[in-house]
């Protein structure tokens, strides 16, 4: 048996590593949003075996001399339809969060286990949308509707493998193990490790490849894939059961105060 719980403060400082220059970013300089939001056209053109994206705002003159080139995508959003499309993300985002909290306090009958998983959780959407601010801001990425995609799976992600390695913990306990709560952690997240990696990796192997073989149109959308399958794949033994960790300790030395 490994013994995770002795490092917990180290999974918190390596989280801190990621989270804090993406928050920073996320806070000073915000995201980038693509057309899709803001309205206004995308064109995306070949000419001389060269592609390029013509990005106009709405009310921007859109007759524009393409010399030639060839079309190979045009898309047009209204303002008031890329207002409606960021209103209901957020209202997804957050129904999602709720459903996931009810659903995992009510499965193992202990708000703690579902509040450890949405801290994960929003652990995991940080990392995303604050890279993806870094990302903004230095080479020019934008958001669209299909970051929208990426961080609504990039929850679901997250939760999977807590849920496996709450639902071991709690089996545990059932079977009255005189062990201490650490133990009982640990010793989930050794048996549970070895799956969890395995599964991950088989979709990170997949993603990679897309990356390098897919096309411009949808890296960013793979990359932000990518970073929610690693984050969420890190959160959920290095994350939520450390934090779930804790909180069992406090409450043991509440007791005995």
């Amino acid at each position: 048996m490994i013994r995770f719980s002795k490092y917990i403060w180290l999974y918190f400082l390596l989280s801190a590593l990621i989270l804090v220059p993406g928050i920073f970013s996320l806070v000073r300089f915000g995201l980038r949003p693509a057309v899709d939001f803001t309205g206004g056209t995308l064109i995306e053109i070949r000419k001389d075996d060269k592609i390029s994206t013509l990005r106009l705002k709405h009310g921007e003159d859109q007759n524009i001399d393409l010399n030639g080139a060839e079309v190979l995508r045009s898309e047009t959003v209204g303002p008031i339809l890329g207002k409606e499309l960021l209103r209901k993300a957020a209202v997804a985002s957050v129904l999602a969060v709720v459903a996931i909290l009810l659903y995992v306090a009510l499965a193992f009958k202990n708000f703690k286990f579902g509040i450890c998983a949405v801290v994960a959780l929003a652990h995991d959407l940080l990392v995303v949308i604050g890279l993806f601010s870094l990302f903004g801001r230095f080479w020019g990425v934008e958001v669209d509707t299909l970051f929208v995609t990426a961080v609504l799976t990039t929850m679901s992600f997250s939760v999977h493998d807590t849920i496996v390695i709450f639902d071991r913990i709690r089996e545990y306990r059932k079977r009255g193990e005189r062990q201490t709560f650490s133990d009982i952690s640990d010793r989930a997240l050794t048996e549970t490790m070895n799956r969890s990696l395995t599964n991950s990796m088989t979709i990170i192997f997949m993603l990679l490849a897309l990356i390098l073989l897919g096309g411009s149109t949808i890296r960013w959308f793979i990359v932000a894939l990518l970073i929610g399958t690693v984050s969420g794949t890190y959160s959920s033994p290095f994350v939520a059961t450390p934090l779930l960790i804790l909180w069992e300790r406090l409450e043991m030395k509440r007791r005995q105060v």
